[in-house]
């Protein structure tokens, strides 16, 4: 192509592949690696279109990305391309951060490309009379489809997608995903293709397999009883030296309130790095963001502490040094990152690994491994989802309204509601007219009604205007705007956080001391402080667990270790870990299950490694709990990590008594687990969200939420009135399946269970506490110590237990 050609490019075999595909109607799945072109991949085609007598007025691709951070880089290419080819398209934006004077322009003259979130698309979808907005458009792309696979983000992009291909039947449909375990799946859900038709699948693969690099950032010395969190900031200098022997550094970390702790400690020990060092996650403003993308981009920033935010395609190309701090729990999540650095086809992705506990380092070998053989992990979709289908017909009924036959047979081609019965829609249906069985005798939630025509319509403007500010499946805590006395804009905080606060305290947020001013109606007045510390802002779900594939790997490297083989530097260094591990207990081999037994001053400690992630463990803790407590009455304190759990009591515990009644049977397992959990309990949290995206609980107008206590108080009341009044009530069984499928993940555990049946128990009784024993007893006393008592005890704890 000409312009690739002016620009010094050639084009790859999968971009030449996936162009043809395209010319010739086709849909499907781009399989490419960051940084290896996949964007034009896509955004040339329809331009090829347009350059091939067909120009075209209205909106002709739409461009579904899955974070606002990625909108602003996609539109630069896009117009690169289309200035370099010649055209005269607009390029549009259209997520939260669009201002509603743009969306009025953009929907007076419609840009040619549209690019947008699932959020934003449904919000198109609540205009009246969208149906004309679709009706020049050629082709959707759905940009990270494996970042939304996984959650109910990509169930809202299956129910638009079934609805605009029945309005155009002959859109095109594509996707770019990296590589993920369930490619095949992801594909079929993305193109909606059911078992009977999998030969319509289409996916194209890049043949660019990346080189990635790991490098461990090790400490001076090895930590026998280590801990989280105790290493990580102790390492600054070592970080501090490879951001001054870079160009530009990201340095990543696991959560929002790391990144904010390690600007902090950066600027401390660094002074000189003020100017040139930023922040980047998504409780920043929108304004802020954009500026630190284009500081980085141009070159004009030395480093940048960030999330997930930059976790995706934004095209940074100066970037040269990747830091990860703590493990990422996942290989796919690692190598995402990784790709930042080396962000050009060919180049290699070299990514340091700092740990924040000494184990972490197993971790590091593990994944170095998982890379080399080519391991990622699946993303478990959501299905049935009836919070997000009900949301989807208000939409529609807030618009143009829906009848019923249509709707039924779009959504049923969904993967998500696959298996959707009669039943259930005509539940459904009755859910958004009437309220449902419990909640008839309430007007407010009879939202939608059936007009002469039989044609579903919400005919109450409030009712309209309510459901469009509260579109969408991301919940959490509420979030309070923080502003400068001034009136400028810096981002949000969530509720919880600034209630533990008093007026005069200060705060670190966005790489700066605050000091409250007052809190007027949810916004947070603050103002600039001289101190130089601060309280740091938490925010909910920060602890992400470890994937099955990356537990699998950090058991081969201990099976290493158990047999002499410590060729690998991280394995190396923790050899005095190992020997200490030895030495007071066991260090289990691949076919072993190990469990310790010892008794302290706190009381009788059993501890268990499966290896499987603090979900799984979550639920195997309570299993384990609940059948010991069927020999004998026993009251348990449970504390887990991602390593393994324990049980402590007060009493002796008869272990190898329990060990004969088949401890790890799948025999009931269901209603054991249920049991054990107090599965109700679990499932009436979880209900808050699913709450929320349904629709029964209104969040407030903008810049005048309703208080997080009364929403929980509300939603608790729901599930109370569904499990005593209505149990069949659909959003009330989601609850509990959420609970089983992703919060305790029952197929993982099954599995888990399965795995430790096989294998040979070892039962020891050390006198101490061992390394792997240790950092597991510190989590259960982070849940009652603040920091500093904390790290009083954990020292006193590590003295007298190391010798």
């Amino acid at each position: 192509m000409k312009w690739f050609g002016e620009m010094g490019w050639k084009p790859f075999d999968f971009q030449l592949q996936v162009w043809q595909a395209y010319l010739e109607g086709k849909s499907g799945l781009l399989n490419a690696p960051t940084g290896s072109g996949k964007t034009y991949a896509l955004l040339v085609p329809p331009l090829l279109e347009a350059l091939n007598g067909q120009p075209g007025s209205g909106i002709r691709l739409i461009w579904i990305t899955p974070i606002r951070a990625l909108a602003r880089e996609i539109e630069n290419s896009a117009l690169r391309a289309i200035d370099g080819m010649g055209l005269t398209w607009k390029v549009g934006v259209r997520t939260g951060d669009t201002s509603t004077a743009h969306r009025k322009l953009q929907r007076e003259s419609p840009p040619q490309i549209i690019i947008t979130t699932p959020e934003s698309l449904h919000l198109l979808l609540a205009q009246k009379g969208y149906a004309n907005l679709f009706g020049s458009l050629k082709c959707i792309v759905v940009d990270e489809w494996h970042e939304l696979v996984g959650s109910k983000r990509g169930v809202q992009v299956e129910l638009a997608l079934s609805r605009i291909k029945s309005l155009v039947p002959s859109v095109r449909i594509w996707g770019i995903s990296a590589t993920i375990g369930n490619l095949e799946q992801a594909a079929d859900i993305l193109l909606g293709i059911h078992q009977k038709n999998q030969s319509q699948r289409l996916i194209i693969r890049a043949d660019l397999r990346k080189q990635t690099e790991v490098i461990s950032v090790l400490p001076e010395a090895v930590d026998v009883l280590p801990w989280a969190g105790h290493l990580g900031i102790r390492m600054l200098d070592q970080v501090i030296d490879l951001i001054r022997q870079s160009t530009s550094t990201l340095i990543f970390t696991n959560t929002r309130s790391f990144a904010e702790v390690w600007y902090q400690k950066l600027l401390e020990r660094a002074p000189d790095l003020a100017g040139v060092m930023a922040m980047h996650h998504g409780s920043i403003s929108a304004e802020l963001r954009l500026w630190v993308e284009e500081q980085l981009h141009e070159g004009h920033l030395k480093v940048v502490v960030c999330t997930s935010s930059l976790d995706l395609g934004v095209d940074f190309r100066p970037v040269e040094t990747v830091i990860q701090v703590g493990s990422p729990k996942g290989v796919a999540r690692f190598v995402q990152r990784a790709g930042r650095s080396g962000h050009r086809p060919g180049a290699v992705s070299r990514i340091y690994f700092v740990p924040t506990h000494s184990l972490e380092l197993v971790e590091a070998a593990a994944l170095r491994e998982a890379i080399r053989e080519g391991i990622v992990e699946s993303r478990l979709p959501y299905v049935r989802s009836f919070d997000v289908l009900i949301q989807y017909l208000v939409t529609l009924a807030v618009s143009d309204g829906f009848y019923p036959e249509e709707i039924y047979r779009e959504v049923k081609s969904t993967f998500s509601f696959a298996s959707l019965t009669p039943d259930e829609w005509l539940w459904v249906l009755n859910f958004i007219t009437t309220g449902g069985d419990a909640l008839q005798a309430y007007d407010e939630y009879r939202k939608v009604i059936v007009d002469t025509h039989g044609r579903y319509v919400v005919d109450d403007r409030r009712t309209a205007q309510r459901h469009r500010l509260s579109i969408g499946t991301i919940t959490g805590d509420n979030q309070l705007m923080v502003k400068y006395v001034t009136g400028k804009y810096l981002g949000t905080v969530e509720e919880y956080f600034i209630s533990q606060l008093s007026i005069g305290d200060t705060f670190w947020f966005a790489g700066r001391v605050l000091e409250l001013v007052r809190i007027k109606d949810m916004e947070v007045h603050v103002r600039r402080s001289n101190k130089k510390s601060g309280r740091v802002p938490s925010w909910m779900g920060g602890r992400m667990p470890l994937s099955s594939q990356l537990g699998a790997y950090i058991r081969n490297k201990l099976d290493e270790a158990a047999q002499g083989n410590l060729k690998e530097e991280e394995m190396a260094f923790l050899q005095p870990l190992f020997n200490l591990q030895r030495e007071r207990s066991h260090l289990p081999q691949k076919n072993e299950f190990l469990i310790e037994y010892f008794e302290t001053a706190e009381g009788h400690h059993v501890l268990m490694y499966p290896f499987e992630g603090r979900f799984v463990h979550e639920g195997m803790a309570a299993l384990i709990a609940y059948r010991l407590t069927r020999i004998q009455p026993f009251t348990f304190s449970i504390a887990m990590n991602d390593y393994g759990f324990e049980l402590l009591s007060d009493r002796p515990i008869p272990v190898e008594e329990a060990l004969e009644t088949d401890l790890f049977s799948q025999l009931n397992l269901l209603l054991d687990i249920q049991a054990s959990i107090n599965a109700s309990e679990m499932a009436r949290r979880k209900f808050r969200d699913i709450a929320a995206i349904a629709g029964l609980m209104f969040k407030g107008f903008p810049g005048k939420p309703i208080r997080d206590r009364h929403l929980q108080a509300t939603a608790g009341l729901f599930f109370q009135v569904f499990q005593d009044y209505d149990p069949g009530n659909l959003l009330y069984r989601q609850a509990f399946e959420e609970v089983m499928d992703f919060q305790l993940e029952e197929y993982r555990l099954r599995e888990a269970l399965n795995r430790i049946n096989r294998q040979k128990i070892i039962v020891t009784r050390p006198e101490k506490p061992t390394p792997f024993a240790f950092p597991i007893m510190v989590d259960r006393l982070r849940e009652r110590l603040t920091t500093e008592q904390l790290k009083d005890r954990i020292l006193k704890m590590a003295a007298r237990y190391a010798s």
